[in-house]
Protein backbone atom coordinates (compact mmCIF):
# COMPACT_ATOMS: atom_id res chain seq x y z
CA UNK A 1 0.00 0.00 0.00
CA UNK A 2 1.66 3.27 -1.44
CA UNK A 3 1.75 6.05 1.90
CA UNK A 4 0.94 9.22 -1.00
CA UNK A 5 1.18 12.29 1.64
CA UNK A 6 3.94 10.52 3.56
CA UNK A 7 7.55 11.43 3.46
CA UNK A 8 8.55 8.69 1.44
CA UNK A 9 8.84 9.70 -2.24
CA UNK A 10 5.81 7.05 -4.35
CA UNK A 11 8.56 6.27 -6.69
CA UNK A 12 11.54 5.30 -3.77
CA UNK A 13 8.08 3.54 -2.64
CA UNK A 14 7.62 1.00 -5.17
CA UNK A 15 11.12 0.80 -5.92
CA UNK A 16 11.11 -0.68 -2.69
CA UNK A 17 8.62 -2.56 -3.37
CA UNK A 18 10.37 -4.14 -6.16
CA UNK A 19 13.34 -4.73 -4.58
CA UNK A 20 11.43 -6.49 -1.88
CA UNK A 21 10.53 -8.96 -4.95
CA UNK A 22 13.55 -9.39 -5.90
CA UNK A 23 15.67 -10.16 -3.13
CA UNK A 24 12.41 -12.64 -2.21
CA UNK A 25 13.13 -14.00 -5.29
CA UNK A 26 9.43 -13.34 -7.01
CA UNK A 27 11.72 -11.38 -9.96
CA UNK A 28 15.10 -13.72 -10.97
CA UNK A 29 18.21 -12.81 -12.42
CA UNK A 30 17.89 -12.10 -16.35
CA UNK A 31 13.76 -11.46 -16.02
CA UNK A 32 12.21 -8.16 -17.21
CA UNK A 33 11.25 -5.79 -15.36
CA UNK A 34 7.38 -4.85 -16.04
CA UNK A 35 7.15 -1.79 -18.28
CA UNK A 36 6.62 1.91 -17.40
CA UNK A 37 3.26 1.96 -18.96
CA UNK A 38 2.81 -1.45 -16.57
CA UNK A 39 3.64 0.30 -13.52
CA UNK A 40 1.40 3.02 -14.27
CA UNK A 41 -1.54 0.97 -14.67
CA UNK A 42 -0.59 -1.33 -11.65
CA UNK A 43 0.49 1.57 -9.29
CA UNK A 44 -1.87 4.63 -10.85
CA UNK A 45 1.23 6.62 -11.26
CA UNK A 46 2.34 9.09 -14.25
CA UNK A 47 5.01 7.96 -16.79
CA UNK A 48 7.41 10.64 -14.83
CA UNK A 49 6.93 8.34 -11.66
CA UNK A 50 7.39 5.05 -13.24
CA UNK A 51 10.32 5.81 -15.09
CA UNK A 52 12.07 8.05 -11.79
CA UNK A 53 11.23 4.28 -10.38
CA UNK A 54 13.48 2.51 -12.78
CA UNK A 55 16.37 5.26 -12.49
CA UNK A 56 16.47 4.39 -8.57
CA UNK A 57 16.35 0.37 -9.25
CA UNK A 58 19.33 1.18 -11.45
CA UNK A 59 21.10 3.57 -9.19
CA UNK A 60 20.54 0.75 -6.83
CA UNK A 61 22.25 -1.17 -9.20
CA UNK A 62 19.48 -4.00 -9.12
CA UNK A 63 18.53 -3.70 -13.00
CA UNK A 64 19.79 -2.68 -15.92
CA UNK A 65 18.54 -1.59 -19.02
CA UNK A 66 18.90 -2.45 -22.78
CA UNK A 67 18.48 0.08 -25.47
CA UNK A 68 15.17 -1.23 -27.46
CA UNK A 69 14.44 -4.48 -25.15
CA UNK A 70 13.56 -3.28 -21.88
CA UNK A 71 14.96 -3.47 -17.85
CA UNK A 72 16.31 -6.57 -16.63
CA UNK A 73 16.91 -8.12 -12.74
CA UNK A 74 20.26 -7.95 -11.91
CA UNK A 75 23.24 -6.09 -13.51
CA UNK A 76 25.16 -5.64 -17.12
CA UNK A 77 26.15 -8.81 -18.44
CA UNK A 78 23.65 -11.25 -16.92
CA UNK A 79 22.17 -13.42 -19.37
CA UNK A 80 18.83 -12.25 -20.49
CA UNK A 81 15.43 -14.50 -20.17
CA UNK A 82 13.45 -13.99 -22.85
CA UNK A 83 10.09 -14.82 -23.53
CA UNK A 84 9.20 -17.78 -25.70
CA UNK A 85 6.28 -16.41 -27.68
CA UNK A 86 5.87 -12.42 -29.13
CA UNK A 87 3.97 -10.50 -26.56
CA UNK A 88 1.83 -9.14 -29.63
CA UNK A 89 0.36 -12.70 -30.32
CA UNK A 90 -0.54 -13.13 -26.73
CA UNK A 91 -2.44 -9.74 -26.83
CA UNK A 92 -4.38 -10.27 -30.44
CA UNK A 93 -5.04 -13.90 -28.68
CA UNK A 94 -6.42 -12.15 -26.29
CA UNK A 95 -8.38 -9.83 -27.98
CA UNK A 96 -9.73 -12.58 -30.44
CA UNK A 97 -11.02 -14.42 -27.62
CA UNK A 98 -13.15 -11.72 -26.43
CA UNK A 99 -14.84 -11.29 -29.52
CA UNK A 100 -15.73 -15.02 -30.23
CA UNK A 101 -17.06 -14.70 -26.73
CA UNK A 102 -19.03 -11.58 -27.75
CA UNK A 103 -17.20 -9.42 -25.21
CA UNK A 104 -16.51 -7.13 -28.34
CA UNK A 105 -19.62 -7.32 -31.20
CA UNK A 106 -19.66 -7.14 -35.24
CA UNK A 107 -18.96 -3.58 -36.60
CA UNK A 108 -18.68 -2.07 -32.69
CA UNK A 109 -14.78 -0.64 -31.79
CA UNK A 110 -12.45 -2.75 -29.90
CA UNK A 111 -10.48 -1.00 -26.92
CA UNK A 112 -8.48 1.79 -28.06
CA UNK A 113 -4.70 1.80 -28.40
CA UNK A 114 -4.11 3.53 -24.43
CA UNK A 115 -6.56 1.40 -22.90
CA UNK A 116 -4.65 -1.78 -24.79
CA UNK A 117 -1.21 -0.53 -23.65
CA UNK A 118 -2.29 -0.40 -19.84
CA UNK A 119 -4.14 -3.72 -19.40
CA UNK A 120 -1.14 -5.71 -20.80
CA UNK A 121 1.24 -3.60 -19.97
CA UNK A 122 3.26 -2.72 -22.88
CA UNK A 123 4.18 -0.21 -25.84
CA UNK A 124 2.04 1.35 -28.41
CA UNK A 125 4.06 -0.72 -30.70
CA UNK A 126 2.89 -3.93 -29.25
CA UNK A 127 -0.18 -2.82 -29.70
CA UNK A 128 -0.07 -2.08 -32.81
CA UNK A 129 1.34 -5.11 -33.86
CA UNK A 130 -1.42 -7.07 -32.39
CA UNK A 131 -4.00 -5.12 -34.25
CA UNK A 132 -2.30 -5.41 -37.26
CA UNK A 133 -1.84 -9.33 -36.58
CA UNK A 134 -5.50 -9.64 -36.02
CA UNK A 135 -6.26 -7.33 -38.85
CA UNK A 136 -4.19 -9.86 -41.42
CA UNK A 137 -6.37 -12.43 -39.71
CA UNK A 138 -9.87 -11.40 -40.71
CA UNK A 139 -11.06 -10.40 -36.85
CA UNK A 140 -11.01 -6.70 -37.21
CA UNK A 141 -11.10 -3.97 -39.77
CA UNK A 142 -9.51 -0.17 -39.54
CA UNK A 143 -10.86 2.70 -40.59
CA UNK A 144 -8.41 5.96 -40.74
CA UNK A 145 -9.09 8.68 -37.89
CA UNK A 146 -12.06 6.22 -36.46
CA UNK A 147 -10.69 2.92 -35.01
CA UNK A 148 -10.98 -0.93 -35.10
CA UNK A 149 -14.14 -2.78 -35.49
CA UNK A 150 -14.74 -6.27 -35.24
CA UNK A 151 -15.24 -7.89 -38.59
CA UNK A 152 -18.34 -9.68 -39.26
CA UNK A 153 -17.69 -13.66 -38.39
CA UNK A 154 -18.09 -14.55 -41.98
CA UNK A 155 -14.81 -12.91 -42.29
CA UNK A 156 -13.22 -14.51 -38.96
CA UNK A 157 -10.74 -17.10 -39.41
CA UNK A 158 -12.00 -20.94 -39.17
CA UNK A 159 -8.47 -22.22 -37.30
CA UNK A 160 -7.74 -21.85 -33.67
CA UNK A 161 -5.00 -19.90 -34.28
CA UNK A 162 -5.61 -15.75 -33.08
Amino acid sequence: MLDRDGPVPIYVQIADAIEEQIVGGWLRAGEALPSEAALEAKFGIARSTARNVVRELRARRLVHTVQGEGTFVGPIGVPRIRRTKALYLDIARDIAAKIRRGTFRPNCSISSEETLMLRHGVAKVTVKKAVAHLREQGWVFTIPYRGTYVSEPGKWPTHEGA
